[in-house]
């Protein structure tokens, strides 16, 4: 099932439940959807919608640093609460050891020695971890191998 036509079922059921939060989510999920759609011009494949769902999730997270930073906590809890809400609708993340895992194929894969082939690592790597890691964690696990 696409995420699109689990975002309904989920619409009606946050309605039901009279769940703002989860409503709130959705709503801001579909509209971005439907952006993605009009911007591109033609219906999103499930790797798109995954993209897009990743771009809100990153979204989330730096709000989070920086309410944290400017001491709101209240919408830091908010914030957290629709971050958990997006995460559902992203596929399994991978562990540390799996990203590592990947890092390293595609270390061999190009032929990477040293630091100045990390742009070929990480052009490698990112399409084989898109929307399951998060890219800083690949960034890093990328430096700590390269060096």
């Amino acid at each position: 099932m696409s995420i699109a036509n689990s975002l309904m079922t989920d619409l009606k059921n946050a309605m039901k439940a009279h769940d703002k939060v989860k409503l709130t989510v959705v709503r801001m999920l579909k509209a971005s959807l439907m952006n993605e759609k009009i911007k591109l011009g033609h219906d999103l494949s499930d790797e798109e919608e995954i993209t897009v769902v990743s771009r809100e999730a990153k979204q989330h997270k730096e709000s989070i640093d920086e309410f944290k930073e400017a001491g709101r906590d209240d919408l830091v809890e908010q914030q957290e609460a629709e971050l958990s809400i997006l995460k559902d609708y992203l596929p399994k993340q991978l562990s540390e050891d799996e990203i590592n895992q990947v890092v390293s194929e595609a270390i061999e894969q190009v032929g990477a020695s040293n630091m100045s082939d990390f742009g070929k690592v990480m052009g490698a790597v990112m399409p084989k971890v898109k929307g399951k890691a998060d890219g800083n964690l690949v960034n890093q696990a990328v430096k700590s191998q390269l060096k």
